[in-house]
């Protein structure tokens, strides 16, 4: 009986405690990577082949995830069949324990199946949060998951204009980080940029009113620190402490060297919400199908 089959499993996380989302080599870091606990958790599980996860979206340290994706593949003795998706995010949950990591859904999927290189978008989300001089004014669900500025609001109609300027296939290479690879290809579509009214997880039930705003960016791939980077420069636009001939400026100069000192926006705003795909890639064949039986086996399995 085949008994190896690939999953799509998405995942989310507070990355709070994490060194980020890809694993960390052996020593490297006191913090683990959410992928060594990803990993974990699938090998106990007791699978036959060597456990390797392929993560779709790197997210750096400090960022979290609502939805995240990733790829492995989980052989198991011949006597037992393929995991059912429910039962595989039990069993990782559960081995998972009190990690800020959960298992949201999982997928068979074909085994050329990629969760990097399949993806069409990718989609971030930048919390901030206005008139706010230190965290402790915050409500405590929203200690770490965004960004506390002391002004109490931004000219957000001068971001909009200053939004349209990314929008589109352009060379973003003053918004990627100085230590990322110079030789990849500096050149991205960004399909959408929103800046709208959020809301505190907490709005109701806290004793002052705490103005957010969300802004959103969807491309099918980013440049290291691209998203931080382009929302810490439209936050200088809206406080007055960049102009958008000077952001034009920026764009044009291609050098990562011309982005200013001091405007990146912190990590612990940004978070990865969705990871598309095709449906059709997502489908098995009829005779795959077929093959995958109900598995009677419990999360220690």
């Amino acid at each position: 009986m085949h008994n190896s089959a690939r999953y799509l499993i998405f995942f989310q996380y507070i990355g709070t405690k994490y060194s980020g989302v890809v694993k960390v080599a052996p020593l490297e870091l006191p913090k683990k990577g959410v992928q060594d606990h990803l990993e974990a958790a699938i090998r106990r599980l007791r699978p036959l082949n060597p456990v390797s996860l392929s993560v779709s979206s790197r997210t750096d340290s400090g960022v979290h995830a609502l939805s995240n994706s990733a790829h492995f593949d989980l052989q198991r003795r011949t006597n037992k069949p393929p995991l059912t998706e429910d039962v595989l995010v039990k069993g990782l949950n559960y081995h998972l324990g009190t990690e800020q990591i959960r298992i949201t859904s999982a997928h068979r999927v074909p085994d050329d199946f990629h969760a990097r290189f399949c993806a069409l978008s990718r989609t971030y989300v930048y919390r901030i949060a206005l008139g706010v001089t230190h965290s402790s004014q915050l409500p405590l669900t929203e200690h770490g998951v965004c960004w506390n500025l002391h002004c109490k609001e931004l000219d957000v109609g001068a971001m909009l204009e200053a939004a349209s300027l990314f929008v589109g296939t352009h060379d973003f290479s003053s918004f990627r980080a100085i230590s990322s690879d110079a030789f990849k290809n500096p050149v991205r579509t960004l399909d959408m940029l929103n800046i709208q009214p959020g809301s505190s997880f907490a709005h109701s039930h806290f004793h002052r009113e705490i103005p957010l705003w969300e802004l959103t960016f969807k491309g099918r791939s980013f440049l290291y620190k691209q998203v931080r980077r382009m929302t810490g420069a439209l936050v200088a636009v809206g406080q007055g402490r960049l102009s958008i001939p000077q952001l034009k400026e920026i764009m044009e100069a291609r050098d990562s060297m011309a982005y200013p000192q001091g405007i990146l926006a912190p990590a612990r705003g940004l978070f990865l919400i969705r990871v598309d795909y095709r449906e059709s890639d997502l489908q098995l064949s009829k005779q795959t199908s077929e093959q995958q039986l109900p598995s009677r086996g419990n999360s220690e399995d």
